[in-house]
């Protein structure tokens, strides 16, 4: 008998990779930048070449690039776990066209419904609240703090000790849908997603740390109602995503959250409640998973494929060759085809597959080294690098002086646009008119005039000199070190962007370095020890909200925060500042949210502290008969609506009986296990590193 047989009584893995997303006009906010390895930095898990799975009715064979380290949701799952698991579970709310659509949740909560509100509450001293900087603190006397029905800094009160302090708290109401089962057809309600909230407060998991230091509670209201409450002072405008995919207390009630990690019924064979649950995981070969009869939309006729073998293929060469040999129907994203892109296309020309494209929210980024971390005990001249860019105009002309869009004709193929800012031209919040810095090295080097740097032998060849260049020694030459990682898309950029900074006199030195090398951490690390002229990375988070605070100051890595932070360029602007943080402070639904944001989107293109380069390619095919799959830059996960995947034909195999065993029906509800109080250590938010 196969595993999922016998697992219709047992367990659930729950994906609460929910992204702090926004629907416009609706936003997630997170304060986590991810500074993004590229595809080729990112090294597969040894796997063997998959033996694909023996053809039944209505079954497809998706190729992954590596093997999942788990299926449980708390324990850090990979890209090609990520994938499965949208198989297994949907929902509870999925993310398109920039905007959120609920799949398990009667609605979307919002401001204007009701079902999201604001209260004022009372505070006192020794309270954990969320202070004007944003950080989640305990209420002492010499707290800046934003008092009740205050937005902005002109309000902000410094608390003192019996200070009469009101201040806003958010709360929001989540309603499942009736009559949702798991796969063993156990009723879900609110109590499994109050079950995977204490879950996550004692897992190791990061995913939700953010979230999880800013709740002061969630409990269950009715058995299809759970409530957020936020700390005093979080706005968040992300608020309609604060919701925890809910576990099987039931299944999983016996085993500790440190249990869970190694357990079976949460890493290999899951019980969810989506299209599909696991049949079999053969190790180095594939995962087999079959139609869950108990599908709430199995009524529409989905999943419309009975039977789904994950195959995993690491090499891009052998995923093509299997592709066109028929034994894969989808080659997964997780599998790095960024540089097979030509060859895709011509078998996507000839009728033999189907090659899909699609820019990605995450934007691959030229940052600018403004300030050195050598710089923070003061800067001294002949010790210190020259102050190449506290110039805006040096940083603006360096923006007109890369041929963005040669890079986007070539090296991405003509698939992307150049983007202008640091969100991509295709977010509701973008703007057409920061559109300054098209390539132009005429403007440039005439930009670079301007600011005190010479061409005195007219060849554009040689470096520019300073002379009257502000902050900058009279005859240093304007030669610049440019240090990417050894990917080959990065290597074809930046030999392309090199070359083009040299048209208007800039001297580059051009260094390659290995990922672990290039995202070590402070102070060593070349990134973030804030230690290089210019760098090239990549910049993106799982939030759709315009992520304003990667330039703050409060966000610069230093020895005072440990080295934790995105703004690796060292940007300090008050008057950005200001705007980010009036930004990050508005909800979507009150009249300045849209113009707050795009404050910040004029400001960063005034200042230049990165320039925005290209962004990241969502990259797929498939077999000439595939049916149902699409790319949108704002999903999760390609796979996101697998339910609606289908073949256009098929080999007629029997497939296994799905017939599952129903356990007798009980009134008694689980009882989760006690909330585990918030932790007392104040968080330092820290920066995810990328997978190399």
């Amino acid at each position: 008998m196969s595993r999922s047989l016998k697992i219709f009584s047992l367990w659930i893995l729950t994906f609460s990779f929910v992204l702090a997303a926004c629907s416009f006009p609706a936003f997630g906010a997170s304060s986590t930048a991810t500074p993004t390895a590229s595809p080729a930095d990112i090294e597969p898990a040894s796997v063997t070449t998959a033996t694909p799975a023996p053809r039944a009715s209505h079954a497809l064979n998706i190729c992954l690039g590596h093997e999942p380290n788990t299926l449980y949701i708390n324990d850090n799952p990979n890209p090609a776990a990520l994938s499965v698991l949208e198989a297994i579970y949907d929902g509870p709310l999925d993310s398109r066209n920039y905007d959120y659509q609920p799949v398990i949740l009667q609605k979307v909560p919002s401001l204007a419904d009701g079902d999201a509100l604001i209260e004022s509450l009372s505070v006192e001293e020794g309270d954990w609240v969320i202070d004007a900087e944003g950080n989640r603190v305990e209420l002492i006397q010499g707290r800046r703090v934003y008092p009740s029905g205050c937005k902005d800094s002109s309000c902000i009160a410094t608390y003192k000790k019996d200070m009469s302090l009101r201040m806003d708290q958010m709360v929001v109401n989540f309603s499942f849908l009736p009559n949702l089962r798991w796969a063993d057809g156990t009723p879900i309600t609110s109590d499994d997603s109050v079950y995977a909230y204490n879950l996550a407060l004692n897992s190791k998991n990061p995913e939700k740390e953010y979230l999880l230091e800013r709740t002061a509670s969630y409990e269950s209201v009715d058995d299809l109602t759970t409530s957020w409450r936020g700390l005093p002072g979080y706005r968040d405008n992300s608020y309609m995503t604060n919701f925890w995919q809910p576990l099987p207390y039931h299944a999983w009630g016996e085993f500790s959250a440190t249990e869970l990690v190694d357990a079976d019924v949460a890493a290999r064979y899951p019980l969810g409640w989506g299209a599909y649950l696991v049949d079999e995981w053969l190790p180095a070969e594939r995962i087999t998973l079959i139609k869950n009869p108990l599908y709430h939309r199995a009524g529409e006729g989905l999943p419309k494929i009975d039977i789904i073998n994950f195959l995993f293929i690491p090499d891009p060469d052998i995923a093509i060759t299997a592709l066109l040999e028929g034994e894969c129907d989808l080659l997964d994203s997780s599998i790095s085809l960024e540089n097979h892109v030509a060859l895709l296309q011509q078998f996507d020309l000839a009728g033999k597959i189907k090659f899909y494209a699609a820019e990605k929210m995450s934007l691959e980024s030229l940052h600018i080294g403004i300030n050195p971390a050598t710089y923070d005990d003061g800067i001294v001249s002949g010790n210190d690098r020259p102050r190449f860019f506290s110039d805006p105009r040096t940083r603006q002309a360096l923006a007109l002086c890369l041929d963005r869009q040669e890079v986007a004709n070539t090296v991405l193929h003509g698939l992307v646009s150049v983007p202008d800012s640091y969100i991509p031209n295709a977010h509701p919040l973008y703007t057409p008119n920061l559109n300054l810095y098209a390539f132009s090295p005429n403007e440039g080097a005439s930009l670079l005039s301007e600011a005190g740097w010479k061409d005195l032998d007219n060849d554009p060849a040689t470096p520019r000199t300073a002379h009257n260049v502000q902050n900058v020694p009279a005859g240093i030459k304007l030669e610049l070190d440019y240090v990417t990682t050894t990917s080959i898309q990065r290597r074809q950029a930046s030999e392309i962007f090199a070359a083009s900074l040299q048209e208007c006199g800039i001297g580059v030195n051009l260094r390659y370095l290995p990922p672990a090398e290039f995202y070590a951490p402070g102070p060593e690390g070349i990134l973030f020890g804030r230690d290089f002229d210019l760098a090239q990375f990549g910049m993106g988070s799982e939030s759709l909200v315009p992520q304003c605070d990667w330039f703050s100051t409060d966000s610069i890595p230093n020895a005072a925060n440990d080295w934790f932070g995105a703004n690796l360029s060292g940007f300090s602007n008050k008057d950005y500042d200001q705007a980010c943080n009036k930004a990050t402070f508005s909800l979507s639904n009150e009249p300045d949210f849209e113009r707050n944001y795009q404050e910040t989107l004029a400001l960063y293109a005034q200042e230049s502290p990165s320039i925005p380069l290209y962004p990241y390619l969502q990259i797929a095919a498939s077999s000439a008969d595939f049916l149902g799959f699409s790319l949108d830059p704002s999903v999760k996960n390609i796979l996101w609506n697998i339910e609606e995947f289908e073949l256009s034909h098929y080999e007629i195999v029997t497939p296994p009986s799905m017939t599952p065993v129903l356990p007798e029906e009980t009134e008694e509800t689980p009882t989760p296990v006690p909330s585990s109080p918030i932790p007392t250590k104040t968080p330092t938010q820290e920066p995810s590193y990328p997978n190399s």
